[in-house]
C-alpha cells in the first residue's frame, strides 16, 4: 500500500520531498468523512446562514455543501499543504501557540481563522466561494485528531500499522480506516452522526478544536502498543469517531452562522 497522507516538517522539506509529497496528497477523513460532516452541518444552519451558502454555492452551479467538502484536498498544493494541519510537541499540554506552532499562519488554525474572515467579507463571491470550501473542509481536518498531533511521528504517518489485513499508518488507520471498516458500513456510521445534534453549538476558536484533537492523541492507548493493531482498538476508540465527526459538523454549522448571518430574520 503506498501511503499517501503526509504531512511537511517544517524547515526541512527538500526538493525530492516536496515534489513527492505534491504528487501524492490523499483525503483526510476520507471523502466520505468529509461529506458526511458537510451534509450534518447543513442540516444545522440557520435560515439566514442557509441562504448566504446558497448564493455562494450557485456561483458554481449544482454545487452543495457536500460536494464542495473535498474541494481544499483535490486543490491542494505545497503552498496549501501546511493549511491542513498543525504540530504539537510530544510530551506537552497540547498549549497552542501561534507564534511557535503556526508561523504566518500557516497551520490548520491559522487558515481557518484567515478563510472565516474572507467568507464574512465584502470580497469578490469567487474569493468568498473559495474560502467557504475551504472552511468545510478544514473545520473536518482539525477534529481529526492526528491533524493535530505530533511533530516527532508527523500525525502518525510515521507509525507504521498492519490494520484490517492490510499495510497502513496510524494517520490513515483515522483518515479512512476506521470509516471504511465501519461495523454496519458507512449507512451506519452515517445514522450515528446524523443523530439528533442537541442544542445550536457555539461557535469556538480553532484553536480549542486543536488543542482538543491534541489531548486525544496523547490519551493513553491512542497510539498502538505495537505495528499491528489489536483487537478491540476500534470497539474502543469508533466511539471517539462518532465524537469527532459530529463535533466538527457542529461547530462547521455554528462557525457559518456566526459568520454568515446569525439567526434566521
Amino acid at each position: 500500500m503506498t501511503l499517501k497522507n503526509s504531512r511537511l516538517r517544517p524547515a526541512r522539506l527538500g526538493i525530492g520531498t516536496a515534489l513527492w509529497f505534491a504528487a501524492s496528497c490523499a483525503l483526510s477523513w476520507g471523502a466520505d468523512g468529509h461529506r458526511l460532516v458537510a451534509d450534518a452541518a447543513e442540516q444545522q444552519l440557520t435560515v439566514a446562514a442557509r441562504a448566504e451558502v446558497g448564493k455562494l454555492l450557485a456561483l458554481e452551479p449544482g454545487a452543495t455543501l457536500s460536494s464542495v467538502a473535498n474541494w481544499a484536498d483535490e486543490t491542494r498544493s505545497l503552498g496549501t499543504a501546511s493549511w491542513h494541519y498543525v504540530n504539537f510537541a510530544r510530551g506537552g499540554d497540547c498549549r497552542y501557540d501561534a507564534s511557535r506552532q503556526c508561523l504566518a499562519g500557516r497551520c490548520v488554525v491559522g487558515a481557518i481563522e484567515k478563510q472565516l474572515d474572507v467568507l464574512a467579507s465584502s470580497a469578490p463571491g469567487e474569493e468568498r466561494l473559495a474560502a467557504l470550501k475551504y472552511v468545510v473542509h478544514l473545520v473536518a481536518d482539525v477534529h481529526q485528531p492526528l491533524h493535530a498531533g505530533f511533530a516527532d511521528d508527523r500525525g502518525g504517518n510515521d507509525w507504521q500499522l498492519q490494520a484490517f489485513g492490510r499495510g497502513s499508518n496510524l494517520h490513515a488507520l483515522w483518515d479512512s480506516g476506521l470509516i471504511r471498516n465501519w461495523p454496519g458500513g458507512l449507512s451506519d456510521l452515517r445514522r450515528r452522526v446524523l443523530a439528533e445534534p442537541g442544542p445550536t453549538a457555539v461557535a469556538q476558536e480553532a484553536l480549542v478544536w486543536a488543542e482538543q484533537s491534541c489531548r486525544i492523541v496523547a490519551s493513553e492507548g491512542f497510539q498502538p502498543a505495537t505495528h499491528v493493531l489489536a483487537e478491540g482498538y476500534d470497539e474502543r476508540w469508533n466511539p471517539v469517531l462518532v465524537q469527532q465527526l459530529r463535533q466538527a459538523a457542529q461547530q462547521l454549522a455554528a462557525v457559518l452562522n456566526e459568520r454568515l448571518g446569525g439567526q434566521a430574520r
